[in-house]
């Protein structure tokens, strides 16, 4: 495997390992700052809403630039917006430099993508994008949990590991990454919004962005939501996060099985009940160790497997289109997790830290119906289309 990818991919490991770590680190950010944890969880919020909304303006802004020097700015902003993190002093400065951080990301990520794909035969270009995209995966296998584990006494030595793993790519890209093609002539901001005026675009980036405000109002604060379990033990709480992030990868691998042998709506049901399911048993199960490990087994799963198909369920609207739909998928995605974050502590207030996760079964329910109801209209849609042209064949 070249050697450009794996840095590449390096890149997305930073990306993805930053983007969710301080979900396992509220605890020591709130005792180190003198917030409450539903107000560290909103650490997770702002770098999510960030990208969300960054993401499309500055990949409009930057459409010219090369894509060398645009990956390795990226991963130089990313890189000192995490050793600022580190050095934060105050709670408001921490916010500041999440924002920062996820700036970086937002250039990052799809410019990674897109020159994956310059880097091979156009016949692995399928792989390529996989090698890149995996290391978002294996951040949640193996980035979250590490960093919580580095940081169960000092939260700031996992900014600095997520600091040392972008200047890692960086350092790396710089020296490996030359002669890339210039940039091709990229859509306006504008044109990268305009698919949101078809229903089905809209109604399927609306099930992504149910499906995530459930599931991050969860993971954000599951060291609350399993508290009963770990005793308050960083140990515990890795382990935890290690089986969620071992069993997402399985969901992420299932996922795309599952997809091409039943299709994108049966997938988006049955993942989303199952998920709804977890959330309700969630304030048993988080009491216990095997309970909470049985959590851990079944929502990262059934998530991952939805998350495979949501993608997929935009890319087909439009295969033409299909890197533009799964650019406004991430962005919605990204707003779901924001969203999640207020959510969750939101909920935390209302019910408290053993019962919140009640409102994600809630959310997760909604998503259900979401879900079921585009997709019936996309499927009563096709199935016209096919009945029309069946019809025109037989008048000819």
């Amino acid at each position: 495997m070249p050697v450009r990818l794996l840095l590449l991919a390096l890149g997305t490991f930073a990306m993805g390992t930053d983007a969710m770590v301080v979900a396992g680190i509220l605890g020591p950010v709130s005792a180190d700052l003198g917030v409450s944890v539903p107000a560290a969880g909103q650490l997770v919020t702002v770098f999510a809403l960030g990208y969300a909304l960054l993401a499309p303006v500055l990949a409009a802004l930057t459409a010219r630039w090369p894509r060398r020097r645009l990956l390795l700015t990226a991963l130089a902003v990313f890189s000192a917006a995490n050793a600022l993190s580190a050095l934060a002093p105050t709670y408001g400065l921490l916010l500041a430099t999440r924002v920062l951080a996820a700036a970086g990301a937002a250039l990052y990520t799809p410019t990674a993508n897109a020159v994956a794909t310059t880097l091979v035969a156009p016949e692995r270009r399928g792989r390529a994008l996989a090698t890149v995209l995996g290391g978002m995966t294996v951040a949640t296998a193996l980035g979250v949990p590490l960093g919580t584990w580095v940081g169960r006494g000092d939260w700031r030595l996992t900014m600095w590991l997520v600091t040392g793993l972008g200047a890692a790519a960086l350092a790396g890209l710089a020296a490996l990454l030359r002669d890339l093609p210039a940039p091709t002539a990229a859509p306006t901001l504008a044109a990268r919004l305009a698919p949101l005026g078809q229903r089905r675009v809209l109604g399927a980036a609306a099930t992504t962005l149910v499906f995530f405000l459930a599931f991050q109002s969860v993971y954000i604060y599951l060291a609350t939501a399993v508290s009963g379990a770990t005793g308050g033990d960083g140990d515990r709480l890795s382990l935890i996060l290690l089986t969620c992030g071992v069993t997402s990868v399985a969901g992420s691998w299932l996922g795309g099985r599952l997809v091409d042998r039943l299709g994108v709506r049966r997938v988006l049901l049955a993942g989303s009940a199952a998920a709804a399911c977890a959330f309700a048993a969630l304030p048993w199960l988080g009491r216990t160790m095997p309970g909470a490990l049985a959590y851990a087994l079944v929502v990262p799963l059934a998530g991952w497997a939805v998350s495979v198909a949501l993608p997929h369920r935009l890319a087909s609207i439009d295969p033409g289109s299909a890197p533009l739909l799964i650019s406004l998928n991430s962005s919605a995605l990204y707003l779901g997790t924001a969203a999640g974050g207020v959510a969750g502590s939101a909920a935390i207030g209302a019910l408290g830290g053993r019962w919140f996760p009640v409102a994600a079964a809630v959310l997760a329910v909604v998503a259900c119906a979401v879900a079921a109801a585009t997709t019936r209209e996309e499927r009563s849609g096709a199935a016209g289309a096919a009945s029309a042209g069946r019809s025109a064949g037989a008048r000819v």
